[in-house]
């Protein structure tokens, strides 16, 4: 049974005794009859989060449940809200099949409140690494937008918009390498605005965080672009190590400065900076545009170098003349980088392995530098 901590902060109390998940941290009494529900993983403006144990399966595996706000007290918001959250919750089931996308195992509504039940990723975030080993070179950067382009592009295909894309929402998978985007605003997003079309409110809310979300954003008119300016921002906290609100804007348009506080190349400062416009019609509109531009400044890098586990020169160089062999299909690509990459990890289980994938990536780039 866990134990709940002593001299909690007065954030972890309120928690505590404010959510009905709080409540039963520590305690034997099961959530819903199926979770054991462990500790606190976080807390944002529109929800918390538990790890927990499904007790109801073999091996009773470990789960994460995001408790939604806010809480639905009139009949008719909530049925209203129920309808949004049913609907959204299953387009994220769909997009739970891609392998960097937490699967969803569960939702529910109970007591007016919004629970998603999604699969336990064990791993680090960006943002922990970055404090953890420092800020990562330009060669790192690049081959993270080559794994992440991609994820976004399928999301985008699937007309969802992520809304809060942010080193803390993105993890390296300490069990396979992958990297994983996570929090989704979608739902949030849909229960806000079924609440307030109910009570005959104009939607006040906004789904996503000061300095990685966009202007538009703001003014709750969120679209595609919106993710790639936030994925922008994501690769110059990356870069730099500071949060956007460290940096200085031009008053007039808005633009970052930030190019005086690392050394890029030109074309790649091009490319951040064409992600970060302010106007919508200067901004990439989706992600292959940005991958095009990347292939011309470094025709080289492929998705399948962002995969390596360990320096393996032999087979590494059999990964990277994939990127190289124009003749085969986008679809053998990928099915050779996925067969690659199911070796590797098959290889990393058995040497037991202890250090995330990014932290390869780190020293591999730095000794490239």
């Amino acid at each position: 049974m866990n134990v709940v901590p002593e001299n909690l902060s007065p954030f972890y109390s309120e928690v505590l005794e404010q959510t009905q998940l709080g409540k039963l941290c520590g305690k034997t009494r099961l959530f819903q009859n199926r979770y054991e529900v462990m500790r606190l993983l976080g807390r944002g403006g529109f929800g918390v989060t538990f790890l927990a144990r499904d007790v109801s399966l073999p091996g009773e595996p470990l789960c994460v449940i995001k408790q939604l706000c806010p809480k639905v007290n009139d009949n008719k918001a909530l049925e209203n809200a129920r309808e949004r959250f049913e609907r959204e919750a299953k387009t994220l089931a769909k997009l739970g099949s891609h392998s960097q996308i937490p699967m969803l195992l569960n939702y529910f509504v109970a007591e007016g409140e919004f629970y998603l039940v999604q699969e336990y990723v064990h791993g680090v975030t960006l943002a922990r690494l970055v404090r953890r080993y420092g800020c990562l070179p330009e060669s790192v950067v690049k081959r993270f937008l080559y794994e992440i382009l991609p994820l976004l592009e399928y999301i985008h295909k699937h007309k969802v918009i992520h809304r809060d894309i942010k080193p803390q929402n993105i993890i390296r998978c300490q069990d396979d390498g992958r990297l994983v985007l996570i929090d989704f605003g979608a739902v949030k997003q849909q229960i806000a605005q079924a609440v307030d079309s109910t009570m005959k409110m104009r939607s006040t809310h906004f789904i996503g965080t000061v300095g990685f979300a966009p202007p538009e954003q703001f003014s709750l008119r969120a679209v595609f672009a919106s993710d790639i300016y936030a994925l922008g921002i994501t690769c110059i906290y990356l870069l730099t190590g500071k949060s956007p609100l460290d940096f200085d804007r031009e008053r007039t348009t808005g633009k970052l400065y930030w190019e005086n506080m690392v050394h890029v190349s030109e074309s790649f400062a091009r490319i951040l900076t064409k992600m970060t416009q302010v106007p919508l019609d200067e901004r990439y509109k989706s992600a292959p545009e940005i991958l095009t531009d990347l292939n011309s400044i470094s025709p080289q890098v492929s998705l399948a170098n962002c995969l390596v586990v360990q320096q393996h020169p032999d087979r590494d160089q059999q990964i990277a003349q994939i990127g190289r062999n124009s003749h085969y299909s986008p679809a053998t690509k990928e099915a050779i980088a996925i067969r690659e990459w199911k070796q590797r990890r098959e290889q990393k289980q058995q040497d037991n392995l202890g250090k995330t994938e990014l932290c390869s990536l780190i020293s591999s780039g730095l000794a490239k530098t």
